[in-house]
């Protein structure tokens, strides 16, 4: 969900474990997309080899010593009220896309409130498998008016990734009010497509790098950080921290509040006994590589949809409520970089 005052958008991206490139992070297994690029391969899929460089969500923290703010910033959290919706929550309703060169292209167009010059330039083509689904939706047709609608697409025969952020299929009308192209070959700077920019997601992060997938859970590791989001009204109002490039809505004026961009890592001391096999390689995912608040709304994790992957979650033993028991001082503040005030004057990297 988001609420921004210029570019807002909140988000879903796709992750792919590309043939033949070196992931930044990557496990070392491979994929190949499926005829048509109708959909997700039959094989294990990763999103820390989403792109072939190395970048901010690949970096393994478990090292790192908390940050002198932490217990001031975890405090205010949880005297803000916590986790949205009262506990830790699992929403599964992003679908993961893929694309090859056979796929149809579809010409995007810009609906009313279009985000520039933070997305890219529209009409814009790109591929669109006949299979996908927007967000919230089970076909391309989404109300626009209510929900985020993400179509979010790997081309795996260009190397890129399209996102979009409420698009619509209306008759033969594709509209987004954001499109947003990443080179999944470039090694992208800290400010990553541009200062004060977003992108599907309101901290500018490309989620698909973020997002766990249920195969990735069944090939016993996610080799990168989570994504996570808290209710506006929780995050620190005018400013972000790398590896962030933009904030939505925040509106908290506790100075100690957590903002748009802070990595959350489980502490090495939680005991993940109590857990399934499934649910452990969730949780040393959230001790090796953190967890990066990445948008607002009130369901705090956000795994890609099982609907086209070889494994499912309800396999796996993971479901919406499966860390309802992971409270906020279970998590320490870490890799903390200095706060950036938050202007909207979005300045993009070509």
């Amino acid at each position: 969900m988001r609420i921004a005052a210029r570019v807002l958008v909140a988000g879903f991206i796709v992750s792919f474990l590309l043939a033949g490139c070196g992931g930044g992070g990557g496990d070392g297994s491979s994929a190949t997309a499926s005829s048509g690029g109708t959909g997700l391969p039959g094989s294990s899929i990763s999103t820390a080899a989403l792109f072939t460089q190395p970048h901010a969500w690949t970096r393994d923290v478990s090292g790192l010593p908390a940050s002198v703010r932490s217990t001031a910033i975890i405090g205010a959290l949880n005297t803000l009220g916590g986790w949205g919706a009262g506990s830790m929550r699992i929403d599964f309703s992003i679908a993961l896309l893929f694309a090859d060169s056979t796929t149809p292209r579809r010409t995007i167009t810009a609906s009313p409130g279009y985000y520039t010059p933070d997305g890219d330039a529209v009409p814009l083509q790109m591929p669109i498998p006949t299979n996908g689904n927007t967000e919230g939706s089970s076909n391309y047709v989404c109300n626009t008016a209510s929900d985020d609608c993400h179509v979010l697409v790997v081309d795996t025969s260009s190397n890129k990734l399209y996102e979009l952020y409420n698009a619509t299929l209306a008759g033969a009308a594709f509209t987004a009010r954001g499109a947003f192209v990443w080179d999944l070959t470039k090694q992208y700077p800290d400010s990553l497509r541009g200062d004060q920019c977003t992108s599907a997601d309101a901290a500018g992060l490309p989620m698909a790098a973020l997002l766990a997938t249920s195969d990735e859970v069944a090939n016993a590791e996610i080799p990168h950080a989570l994504r996570f989001i808290l209710p506006n009204a929780r995050i620190k109002q005018q400013a972000y921290v790398r590896p962030a490039t933009h904030a939505g809505g925040p509106s908290s004026s506790n100075a100690d509040a957590p903002p748009y961009g802070v990595r959350f890592r489980l502490k090495a001391s939680f005991d993940e006994t109590p857990f399934n096999a499934g649910e452990r390689v969730v949780l040393r995912a959230m001790k090796k590589y953190g967890m990066i608040l990445s948008d607002g709304g009130n369901i705090a994790l956000t795994f890609a949809d099982d609907r086209l992957s070889t494994n499912k979650w309800a396999a796996l033993g993971i479901d919406t409520f499966s860390f309802t028991s992971v409270a906020v001082n279970d998590f320490e503040v870490v890799d903390l970089g200095a706060e950036i005030p938050l202007t909207f004057n979005c300045v993009r990297i070509p």
